[in-house]
């Protein structure tokens, strides 16, 4: 019924409620009180019926009720203890589980996250770690209590009558079969399920994220199309569990009433018939009858199992992905900023595409370096392996004379402050988002002094708690320009020797264009900064262009060389020139 595979990853998930095993004993010994105590009541049935209503024993007509009161008590008593116990263990799976999945998420290089939705991704947090829960806690307290309830009833009927009992080989080798199939079947539909919640949660954030897009293009009958056909193959799927359900429990119901009809045959036998008092047939009887809503959810537990057992893999396979290549040894405490790309190549191994090659490309210290080129022609490509979001296909880069892989990633990444066009805030106060990650232990004052060095003081001042109003998810509540001045005075507190400015001040009014400006003059004194930027009349004053294409850097010089160059960057000016020209006359 189960392979290999199956045992290997349900032992690693039991592993995870492991750790809480006083509250499983516990929980333990609640379910065994629960199933204990619903066999010594069945088993007082026999004493019931011929000691009540056949002797009319006066000594158990006064005890009997005091009797069954004691046994339910106990009963009940174990039926919380083993609920809350396994709730208990199941939500902190649930939590651990998440932390797991959560910190591979933060460790993963950029590739993994390129090559995956991000609605995949959060599905894995959000529901598929409950289906984790079930299986490791829910499903072990149904084989448990219910195993033990099948245990207790048999011993009563072989306590009372081992020549009945035999009406039981009907029923187990017919069960066993049933929940070897149903195993099977829920395992294949569990892991398509795993997929298509994925879909779901993408379609979903993807239609909110972009909801003016949707209105503006009239999509909201395409977005409702696109969502309904995911879920409607999510219930298609669901459904065929709950008919695998449905078709176990009635097969498993025939049975069991098969095996009744056999004991009341072999009870019937005329020589049994006058042999054995009735309270010991009905004793057998009800112990057969409490035994098979035990069974019918032994044989579909496996739902819980195999769906939990699906969505396990899925998670241990994202726990288990290898973190990002750190073996570098150096620790750089602050770079000079000398930095050099020699003979660089990249290609992106999902796609097989070549983004860089063979990239040369020399940057002083506290210079700047602006890249220009059409889009794809590898200027992003280029400044994301300074950080190593991406790896080199071939040559090296050069910082302070060391290959920089020899220095250790984190400290590597300490150089390096970015500031890019879609500028990442945080659901957090204006502080703590300037103040972000390693520099949260910066005083209000550097603070507010990055902020005044970025122009955000004028507007953070106007907001109703100053730097500790909090300004919603992505800074949803402040305009382009803020949230860019917001990224500018994180990267002047970061304070780092390498700046990069990837097209930071596109697509912004004039008067917040004019006050980034300021704030970026600021930022790059003193600093190794590669720009990329389409506008060439943002980085005239570079100490050196490069004029990338096709992965290629086919043009190098200052602002007035190219120019007299008379080659791509030339025209690319020219063109820009003249559309400056066409617009002001326009206006």
């Amino acid at each position: 019924m189960w392979g290999a595979e199956s045992w290997r990853v349900y032992k690693r998930l039991l592993g995870y409620s492991a750790r809480y095993w006083p509250i499983g004993l516990v929980a333990m010994v609640g379910m065994a009180a629960d199933g204990g105590g619903l066999a010594l009541f069945t088993n007082l049935l026999k004493t019931m019926i011929d000691g009540l209503f056949v002797r009319k024993d006066p000594y158990l007509i006064f005890w009997m009720p005091i009797w069954i009161i004691g046994i339910f008590l106990v009963r009940s008593c174990g039926t919380f203890v083993s609920d809350y116990g396994i709730s208990y263990i199941g939500r902190h799976v649930v939590q651990k589980m998440r932390h797991d999945v959560f910190a591979a998420y933060l460790r993963l290089p950029a590739s993994f996250f390129g090559g995956e939705s991000s609605g995949q991704q959060i599905s894995r947090i959000t529901y598929t770690s409950e289906q984790v829960a079930s299986a490791a806690t829910d499903a072990l307290k149904v084989s448990v209590t219910d195993g033990l309830t099948v245990i207790y009833m048999l011993m009563v009927m072989l306590y009372n009558s081992a020549y009945l009992t035999m009406s039981l080989l009907i029923m187990v080798p017919a069960i066993a079969f049933v929940a070897t199939v149903v195993s099977r079947r829920y395992r294949l539909i569990s892991r398509r399920i795993q997929g298509t919640m994925g879909s779901v949660t993408g379609t979903v954030e993807e239609s909110v994220g972009a909801h003016r897009e949707v209105r503006i293009y009239g999509g909201q009958q395409h977005e409702a199309t696109r969502f309904d056909a995911i879920t409607e193959r999510t219930r298609s799927l669901n459904l065929k569990i709950s008919a695998t359900n449905a078709a176990s429990s009635s097969t498993v119901q025939l049975i069991a009433a098969s095996a009744m009809a056999a004991l009341v045959f072999l009870g019937t036998r005329p020589d049994v018939l006058y042999q054995m008092s009735p309270g010991k047939f009905f004793a057998v009887l009800i112990a057969m009858g409490t035994m098979l809503p035990s069974l019918k959810r032994l044989a579909t537990v496996q739902a819980n199992i195999q769906r939990g057992l699906s969505a396990a893999e899925d998670l241990f396979e994202v726990i288990d992905l290898p973190p990002e290549t750190d073996d570098g040894k150096l620790e750089l405490a602050r770079t000079r900023g000398d930095l050099r790309f020699e003979d660089v190549r990249m290609v992106y191994p999902r796609e097989g595409f070549e983004a860089l090659r063979g990239v040369d490309l020399q940057c002083a210290p506290g210079t700047v370096t602006a890249l220009v080129g059409r889009s794809g022609s590898g200027k992003s490509s280029l400044v994301s392996l300074l950080p190593r979001f991406n790896e080199l296909s071939a040559g090296r880069i050069v910082l302070d004379g060391h290959d920089y892989q020899e220095y250790t990633l984190a400290s590597l990444r300490r150089q390096i402050a970015w500031v890019g066009q879609n500028v990442v805030l945080f659901d957090d106060t204006v502080a703590n988002n300037i103040a972000y990650g390693e520099l949260a232990g910066a005083s209000e004052a550097d603070i507010i002094a990055a902020a005044e060095a970025a122009n955000a003081m004028e507007f953070i001042e106007r907001l109703p708690k100053g730097i500790h109003t909090q300004i919603g998810q992505s800074g949803n509540t402040l305009s382009g320009g803020q949230r860019q001045r917001l990224a500018i005075a994180r990267a002047i507190l970061k304070n780092a020797p390498i700046l990069v400015l990837d097209e930071a001040t596109s697509a912004l009014d004039t008067e917040s264009e004019r006050l980034i400006q300021q704030a970026l003059q600021r930022l790059m004194k003193d600093r190794t900064t590669l720009v990329i930027a389409h506008r060439l009349s943002t980085v005239e004053g570079a100490e050196q262009i490069a004029v990338m294409d096709q992965g290629r850097i086919i043009e190098r010089g200052t602002h007035a060389e190219l120019l007299a160059l008379g080659g791509q960057y030339a025209a690319l000016h020219r063109m820009q020139f003249h559309d400056h020209a066409d617009q002001q006359a326009g206006d």
